[in-house]
C-alpha cells in the first residue's frame, strides 16, 4: 500500500534538513548519502525515492528564508522579526549577529557553502543566485541595487571571513565593523528599537515574507 502524499512530503522535508545541517557542517564532499539519511532517521535505500542524486539534493538544500517563507530553521536566541518595522535593519543585524556566527548548522547557505557552490553544477549555482537575488530584494526596496549589492556583500562576506579567522575577536569586530557600515548605507539606525520579547520562542525565518501575506 504506497504512502499518502503529505507522507512522501514530510519525507523530502526531513531529508532536505538533515542534507542542509550536514552540509553546512562539512561541505559537500564531506557528507555521504548514507550519513544524510541517518541523520534524518531514515534508510539509505529510500533517498532515490525523492532524489536523483546528491547534487540534486544539494541544489535543494541551498533554499533559505530569502527564497522561501516556509523556510523552517533560525538562529537560536534571534528575536522574531517585528513585521510592522522596516526588514531591511533588522536583516542586517540578525545576518551579522552573535546567534548567526554560531548556529552553524542552521546557517545561511550563502555563508556557508559558497566555495563548495563555485565548484558544483548549475542547478546548485542558480539556487545560490537566487537566494541573493532575494536578500537584494529584501535590502533594496528603499535604495535601489547598488546600494542593496553593496550591503548584502557586507553581511555575507562579513560573516564569511569572521568564520574563516581563527581570531574570535578579530572576527566580532569585522561583523561590527560590517553592521555599522551596512546600517549607514541604508541610512538606518545604528541602535535597534527595543524588541518585543516573546518568551521561549526563537528567530522566526519567515519574518521577511510577512509584508506580503
Amino acid at each position: 500500500m504506497p504512502y499518502p502524499e503529505h507522507h512522501a512530503r514530510q519525507t523530502r522535508t526531513r531529508i532536505v534538513e538533515s542534507a542542509r545541517k550536514l552540509f553546512n557542517r562539512h561541505g559537500f564532499d564531506g557528507v555521504s548519502i548514507g550519513a544524510i539519511m541517518e541523520e534524518a532517521g531514515l534508510t539509505h535505500g529510500g533517498f532515490y525515492r525523492h532524489f536523483g542524486s546528491k547534487g540534486d539534493l544539494y541544489a535543494e538544500a541551498l533554499d533559505c528564508f530569502f527564497t522561501n517563507p516556509h523556510w523552517a530553521c533560525g538562529w537560536d536566541g534571534m528575536e522574531p522579526f517585528d513585521g510592522d518595522a522596516e526588514l531591511g535593519p533588522q536583516v542586517v543585524r540578525a545576518y551579522l549577529s552573535d546567534a548567526h556566527f554560531e548556529d552553524v548548522p542552521h546557517s545561511c547557505p550563502m555563508v556557508a557553502l559558497p566555495s563548495d557552490v563555485a565548484r558544483s553544477s548549475p542547478n546548485a549555482k542558480r539556487a545560490y543566485r537566487a537566494a541573493f537575488e532575494g536578500m537584494l530584494a529584501v535590502l533594496g526596496a528603499k535604495h535601489g541595487r547598488d546600494r542593496a549589492l553593496a550591503i548584502a556583500a557586507l553581511c555575507v562576506g562579513g560573516m564569511v571571513i569572521a568564520r574563516a579567522s581563527d581570531d574570535r575577536a578579530l572576527g566580532d569586530e569585522l561583523r561590527q565593523a560590517a553592521t555599522k557600515v551596512a546600517l549607514e548605507l541604508g541610512g538606518w539606525p545604528q541602535k535597534a528599537p527595543k524588541p518585543r520579547r516573546t518568551k521561549g520562542k526563537r528567530y522566526n525565518s519567515t519574518g521577511p515574507h510577512q509584508p506580503g501575506r
